[in-house]
């Protein structure tokens, strides 16, 4: 089977994070034994056009056309989707992952604009958003089809690999034997907008006050790291109580994961939150706004969910947080459904679907 990717982002040079989850769905169906090919550009305006025409040529000198097209997030590349299908009858089917539907972060152009994008929506033969919450707030935007349905983000396999101990350490010398040093962390690509990690400090420096035991690392980088990172000090937040290792790679993310007590997710918005997935198969219990997929994954037995923005409700969360609470079975319960095998054999049988009807 051949597929065409048409992306709003994948992975660059400049960039290797950057729609990092799309190229793990081609990943995922190459496994299965497709033939994927991706045509993307960074480029804008009439740049844009100028080079993904020029892809789709090649592609077609080269005498290769897809049997389906997959368009990631739907905007212009669902125009061109539209025209193949129009063109060739190609079928496409649309992988949703853009917050601008959901209301924190609404941006969704209503006019032509809108009446194009929902035009284009509902001749797809399936629409996959990555969330519950985003699906909701798609159809609050007017975009209808005849067929839903959910698609996770893939879980690389080495976070299933559990460490062989992972126990709070426990302060012998105290007669209430209250855990040492509770290992807090946060994973995110620091752009305070979504991930509000101020609010997640300002939580966390109320919290020391009844807790002092309490350790907390951010992993990652982005455009308001260094402002997060001054924040913290000016809020009096010490190098002892907060560890910043910038930009990791998904291996060390993973070895953090391993030897945390906790995961802790404060954002305003999210379409799925990746991280939240990633720390529950790698037996880490959650504390999350209630955003993206926390609601639908982190129940009672996996975690704690918070208001989104309510920092007095976080504070109580991070006091109350007791990690031996929490059994590695029930967190990594249903974990299966997050691997490149189990996520391209449904991307296989949606697009098996959508050649046949």
């Amino acid at each position: 089977m051949r597929v065409l990717y048409l992306s709003a982002w994948y992975p660059t040079e400049r960039d290797q994070m950057a729609g990092l989850f799309v190229q793990k769905h081609a990943d995922a169906v190459r496994a299965q034994g497709a033939d994927v090919r991706v045509v993307y550009t960074e480029e804008k305006g009439w740049r844009y056009w100028r080079k993904m025409i020029r892809g789709l040529r090649t592609l077609r000198k080269e005498g290769w056309l897809p049997d389906v097209v997959q368009v990631n997030v739907l905007n212009k590349n669902g125009l061109l989707a539209w025209w193949l299908w129009k063109r060739y009858r190609i079928p496409y089917i649309i992988i949703e992952h853009w917050s601008g539907y959901l209301p924190a972060n609404f941006s969704f152009r209503g006019g032509w604009h809108g009446w194009l994008m929902r035009s284009i929506a509902q001749e797809a033969k399936c629409i996959l958003p990555v969330s519950q919450m985003l699906e909701d707030a798609m159809k609050n935007c007017g975009i209808h089809n005849s067929r839903w349905e959910r698609i996770h983000n893939v879980v690389d396999d080495f976070f299933y690999q559990l460490p062989v101990n992972r126990r709070p350490t426990v302060d012998r010398l105290s007669t209430d034997c209250r855990v040492k040093n509770v290992r807090l962390l946060h994973v995110s690509c620091f752009d305070e907008k979504a991930k509000n990690t101020q609010g997640l400090l300002r939580a966390y420096k109320h919290a020391l006050a009844s807790r002092p035991n309490l350790h907390l690392t951010m992993v990652g980088t982005g455009v308001d790291w260094q402002a997060s990172k001054d924040y913290a000090a000016q809020i009096g937040l010490t190098d002892e109580q907060v560890r910043w290792t910038g930009e990791l790679t998904p291996r060390e993310v993973c070895h953090e994961m391993q030897q945390a007590d906790g995961f802790v997710l404060f954002s305003n918005y999210e379409t799925y939150a990746i991280v939240l997935v990633e720390a529950l198969i790698s037996g880490l219990p959650i504390i999350s706004s209630q955003v993206g997929i926390a609601p639908e994954v982190v129940t009672d037995d996996k975690g704690i969910v918070v208001p989104v923005g309510d920092e007095q409700a976080l504070t109580q969360a991070i006091i109350d947080f007791q990690a031996d609470q929490y059994s590695p079975e029930n967190l990594r319960q249903n974990s299966e459904q997050y691997r490149f095998s189990a996520v391209g054999k449904q991307l296989m049988t949606i697009y098996s679907y959508a050649i046949q009807y």
